[in-house]
């Protein structure tokens, strides 16, 4: 069941009242002083709009409910969940995409997002996937590994904006967000024989299990100690897995979702684990599973009236270049019925339902 918007606002209101009783406060009315945001097309804000690549969504019809109807990069037809997230903690403007002329001086203050459309935690995903479906095109994503590069580089831009104590506090009290995996499964272990003719989906799980310790341990060692990760989504039920193994299905791909699952009790145990091996980490593994899915089998029940198909074109293959564009016949006039905008993201109306979760599942990050 989906979070009422009611019950956020007075969470939020509470929260406010206690961290202002104890005085903690960050002088720009904001609960955390910046966000900082790691991950894949399901955060990326524009940074894949500076890179030769196929993945890139600043273009219409993406963006056309955002601010000023204007396509940014965010692969929605309006805020992504991460937008939402920090609008309901206090920001009124969003941390930059650090490839984007935007990212330099002040705006450094409130975070910046290195996030990157196709990357997942294999750093060989994007590249697989587009090798696989159209030899000798152009993909490029900016790996975790590189993100991770980008953030140190971006510790060195702030202390020069901030100064050295405020910038180190701004590192320590940020709340960091991570979004990965959707990628591995749908872009590669899928689709891609040299990893799914050897490797089963809870091996190939325990593989990517492996790098999410990893970057999370190097992000420990970078000085973040607040961070949400979100799960896997039911991924059986993103229209563009219907479409192309669900022949023999009325509904989701079954197995898609039971490696879902699957993979998220993993990521929930490594996550017990890293917490107890770092006393001072906030870890919070984000469920978006549950509250996905329980809006795509009851769309009526949270206003939605498509919940198989993107409002995009068909809603069924369309995503990025590929059929996503300003063209596309089809393209419904209402995105807030739609549960998914393309064929694999969510519009802006699914991504409030996730955001009210998130809210209050990371309320321990605080």
């Amino acid at each position: 069941m989906a979070v009422n918007s009611n019950n956020v606002a007075l969470f939020l209101f509470s929260a406010i009242a206690f961290l202002s009783f104890f005085g903690i406060g960050y002088g720009q009315d904001t609960i955390v002083p910046a966000i900082i945001t790691f991950g894949d097309s399901v955060v990326d804000v524009g940074n894949n709009d500076y890179l030769p690549t196929l993945f890139k969504a600043n273009y219409p019809p993406y963006g056309r409910d955002f601010v000023n109807h204007k396509a940014t990069g965010r692969f929605c037809n309006g805020k992504l969940a991460t937008d939402i997230t920090a609008e309901t903690l206090g920001f009124k403007t969003y941390a930059p995409a650090y490839l984007s002329p935007q990212a330099s001086g002040k705006n450094l203050l409130i975070g910046a997002n290195f996030a990157s459309a196709a990357s997942g935690y294999d750093d060989k995903a994007a590249y697989v996937y587009v090798a696989m479906q159209a030899p000798g095109v152009i993909a490029h994503a900016i790996t975790l590994t590189q993100q991770l590069e980008y953030f140190k580089e971006y510790q060195s831009k702030l202390a020069k904006v901030a100064g050295s104590n405020k910038s180190a506090s701004i590192i320590k009290e940020a709340l960091y967000l991570l979004s990965a995996g959707n990628s591995d499964f749908l872009q590669n272990y899928y689709i891609n024989p040299l990893i799914n003719k050897v490797y089963t989906p809870d091996q190939f799980g325990s593989y990517l299990i492996s790098s999410f310790t990893t970057f999370v341990k190097s992000l420990y060692g970078l000085g973040a100690r607040r961070l949400g990760v979100t799960s896997l989504p039911p991924l059986g039920c993103v229209p563009l897995a219907r479409t192309l193994f669900g022949s023999h299905e009325s509904g989701c791909v079954s197995r898609f979702n039971s490696d879902a699952q699957q993979f998220n009790k993993k990521i929930n145990s490594a996550a017990n684990s890293l917490k107890k091996q770092f006393p001072d980490l906030k870890l919070v593994i984000f469920d978006i599973y549950k509250p996905l899915y329980d809006v795509i089998q009851s769309p009526s029940k949270n206003g939605f009236v498509e919940a198989k198909k993107g409002c995009c074109g068909t809603g069924t293959i369309e995503t990025t270049s590929f059929l996503c564009n300003q063209k596309t016949p089809g393209t419904c006039s209402n995105a807030s019925q739609y549960v998914f905008w393309d064929s694999v993201h969510p519009s802006q109306a699914a991504n409030q339902i996730i955001a009210d979760d998130i809210t209050v599942q990371g309320f321990a990050l605080l």
